[in-house]
């Protein structure tokens, strides 16, 4: 089978999925779901002229000659209404985000005042009108567009949307995302080991993934070679969740239950794809419910993962720009290969130097298989077909975790 390039098989991947059902969220709720509807202020941010500083509002006029000395007949505190309206040689000493009193024009910091006696104050500068005022509507008028349609909520959308009295916000709901593991090998975390068996790792990183990307991830427990029971397990999967994620039993040629089932019961394509990890990667439907195949070993599922289902599974929240995009790095080491047809993803981890410039540096081993050295990684250098990279050279990283 012929190596498919990377950006073609993730082409075929996005090409069949669809977006998840829009719902109502609390905003608390809401961050890193997507938007489905244009969000619209209703009223003006901020909704009155407020003082941006700590001072003293004034006439303009009262200050064309300074230093001055005006009366001080009020303050006003944040959330207070004024009571006085500023005549001439007046002034009001006033607090951050306080309403404007009637009749000022103007805020002078404190830091440009004196205190003078029988409550006066000197001003030592003039203020040109508007100096230090945040007139309403400033951030928004009302009838503005506050939140585009197919915008990915971020922690400021929520504060956004809490001034402008907004408690919920509809979205492209969260996938249900069902992980599964097959193998009599593999035992559960706190099972003693006998010969031939490993700890199923693979579930608790894909679910763990999930969770951090912001699906909701389903548990669909450790299943043995078993055909009929993998089936009823993959069958009731599809109708449970939006998508599943299995790991193993995808490389050319394996006989596996795992395989052997979702042959039958899916229509799935299995793709030999031109990277290094992640190479063998399947991909299909059970039904209308997707279903992506990632390869067994730990460091390989992590990185198709990343690669595949995470983008993937962006596309089903509705993301108009589900990939993550790609930073420029300093290589800190040598990151040497051979020439294989392939796009090499090296582990990394990323610090900035001390010119400033952001530098990559190898975890260490790069076998599939080498998760203890992969677990601290910050990101994939991406290492074109070829010979590498010397120490010092330019490099692509694709940032995880």
């Amino acid at each position: 089978m012929a190596l498919i390039p990377y950006p073609e098989a993730l082409r075929r991947v996005e090409a069949r999925l669809g977006r998840t059902d829009e719902v109502e969220v609390p905003i608390a709720d809401c961050v890193g779901l997507v938007t489905t509807a244009d969000i619209v202020s209703p009223d003006a941010v901020p909704p009155f002229d407020n003082t941006a500083v700590d001072g003293f509002a004034v006439r303009s006029a009262d200050l064309v000659e300074v230093p001055a000395i005006l009366e001080v007949v009020e303050t006003i505190a944040a959330g207070s209404v004024p009571a006085v309206t500023l005549s001439e040689g007046t002034c009001a000493r006033i607090m951050t985000g306080a309403l404007i009193p009637p009749g000022a024009d103007a805020v002078v910091m404190v830091e440009q005042t004196r205190s003078a006696e029988d409550d006066a104050v000197y001003i030592d500068t003039s203020a040109a009108p508007g100096a230090h005022i945040r007139p309403a509507g400033d951030d928004l008028a009302a009838g503005d567009l506050a939140i585009g349609r197919a915008t990915r909520l971020r922690p400021a959308h929520v504060g956004l949307l809490a001034t402008l009295g907004i408690t919920h916000v509809r979205v492209a709901r969260r996938p249900r995302v069902g992980v599964l593991s097959t193998g009599d090998e593999l035992v559960g975390p706190d099972t003693p080991l006998s010969p031939g068996q490993i700890r199923d790792s693979n579930r608790q990183m894909l679910l763990a993934l999930c969770d951090r990307i912001g699906v909701e991830a389903v548990d669909l427990g450790l299943i043995g070679d078993d055909e009929s029971a993998i089936e009823a397990a993959l069958t009731n999967a599809a109708l449970r969740c939006d998508a599943v994620i299995t790991s193993g039993g995808v490389s050319m040629g394996d006989y596996d239950y795992v395989k052997a089932v979702l042959g039958r019961i899916a229509e799935m394509e299995w793709m030999q794809v031109a990277i290094k990890p992640a190479k063998p990667f399947a991909f299909g439907t059970i039904g209308d419910t997707p279903v992506f195949g990632l390869p067994g070993n730990p460091v390989s599922s992590l990185v198709s993962f990343e690669l595949f289902a995470h983008p993937g599974l962006r596309v089903m929240m509705g993301d108009p720009d589900p990939h993550t995009p790609q930073l420029t790095a300093r290589t800190g080491n040598d990151m040497r290969r051979r020439s294989d047809g392939k796009t090499h993803y090296v582990r990394v981890t990323l610090a900035t130097g001390a010119d400033g410039v952001l530098e990559a540096r190898s975890t260490g081993a790069q076998g599939s298989h080498q998760l203890a050295a992969s677990a601290g990684a910050d990101a994939l250098a991406v290492l074109p077909d070829g010979e590498g990279l010397p120490s010092g050279s330019q490099v692509s990283v694709v940032p995880i975790g």
